[in-house]
């Protein structure tokens, strides 16, 4: 069960407040060993939120992008040599993008009489 911060918050200041562990079991329901853990990781800034740090690569999204615009008949190994990496790469990176590089052909009507058989 996931407790909300501002529950672990009022918890650790209910047993600092000077009640005991038998208090604070009866109040919150929690034993004291989650009472010792949610305290430390106060204190150390645990539960604060990190900013999430990209990591650098070798592909550039808004390049890659921008050189799919440029050339929508690449393959794949043309656009790896852009980025000088190999096309799984690329392959993988498009996937992030959400860019499809399949050709759909136009729907074709179907001749119903000629494919029908045995009528």
């Amino acid at each position: 069960m996931a407790y909300s911060m501002d529950y672990r918050k009022r918890a650790v200041e209910y047993k600092d407040a000077g009640h005991t562990f038998k208090e604070l079991e009866e109040a919150f329901k929690i034993p004291p060993i989650t009472y010792y853990d949610w305290k430390e990781k106060l204190s150390t800034g645990y539960y604060e939120t990190k900013p999430k740090v990209e990591r650098s690569r070798k592909i550039d999204k808004e390049k890659l992008r921008q050189a799919v615009a440029d050339n929508p008949d690449a393959y794949l190994h043309e656009l790896a040599a852009m980025f000088g990496c190999t096309p799984q790469a690329v392959f993988y990176m498009l996937i992030k993008l959400k860019i499809t590089l399949k050709k759909r052909p136009l729907p074709m009507r179907k001749n119903l009489k000629g494919n029908a058989r045995g009528l």
